[in-house]
């Protein structure tokens, strides 16, 4: 793109002093303005983001605490078949998932109440 204004400039300067001097400045304004909405576009998905990373951030506590609390109600049995799928990678059975929701009930009525 700034070859091309390059191009355009030299190509003018060939021209009268004055055109050139006003063709110059045209394209100086219009620069200008293409850059001025590129940085409120930038400025704009900033703070996108910056919203987005907020919500990520706290979506993290929040399944912290509950994996906290789930692992402070399971039962031994049920932690120890937890870590062996998790080293085998297989996905938990209809069985496991079961029990494993038992204890996360009371959990969640437990903790919202004190949220």
């Amino acid at each position: 793109m700034k070859v091309l204004f390059l191009e355009l400039e030299q190509h003018l300067k060939s021209s009268s002093g004055a055109s050139v001097v006003a063709i110059d400045n045209k394209i100086e304004q219009a620069m200008d303005l293409v850059k001025s909405h590129l940085m409120y576009a930038v400025r704009e998905e900033v703070e996108v983001l910056k919203e987005q990373i907020k919500e990520l951030i706290e979506k993290n506590s929040q399944l912290e605490q509950e994996n906290t609390l789930l692992k402070t109600l399971a039962s031994p049995e049920q932690l120890a078949q937890f870590q062996a799928q998790l080293q085998t990678g297989s996905p938990p059975s209809s069985q496991t998932q079961g029990t494993t929701q038992q204890p996360a009930q009371p959990a969640s009525q437990g903790s919202g109440p004190s949220a």
